[in-house]
């Protein structure tokens, strides 16, 4: 699993006093517990799909952050940031291109917003950016 993975670094981390490294997975760290407090409340088990989803929001987080401390000219800040972006990074699965994505729409036979954004969260949950998922289907439109 991706947790043993990320869980791993962050011991190799701390054995390398790599302060950066050390503060992301603490982040990620808790935001994964949370989560698998949450689904174990409900009866549900945490797998490798919501961890990617808290990898990948952690990410865009991480992507503004590092847009203000470009805004307000801190490099030093913003290349801290870039490294937490490349580190966790690392650790999502290889997403869908384009071409990919647009066989699977063609593949539908209901090409609604609706029945394809569905397809995809269930099917491929962390293994595209939605985003391109919509922007390739109004493309096809």
């Amino acid at each position: 699993m991706i947790i043993d993975e990320i869980k791993k670094s962050n011991i190799e981390a701390l054995k390398n006093h790599d302060s950066v490294s050390k503060s992301i997975f603490s982040v990620v760290l808790n935001k994964i517990k949370l989560e698998e407090i949450n689904k174990r409340a409900n009866g549900i088990e945490l797998v490798d799909a919501d961890i990617v989803a808290i990898l990948m929001k952690s990410i865009k987080e991480l992507q503004e952050e590092k847009e203000n401390y470009v805004k307000v000219n801190n490099a030093q800040m913003s290349e801290e940031i870039s490294k937490q972006i490349e580190i966790l990074s690392n650790f999502l699965p290889k997403l869908m291109s384009e071409e990919e994505i647009k066989e699977e729409i063609l593949k539908l036979e209901d090409k609604s917003v609706g029945n394809v954004m569905k397809h995809f969260k269930l099917n491929f949950a962390g293994k595209c950016d939605m985003k391109l998922v919509s922007e390739t289907l109004k493309k096809l439109g």
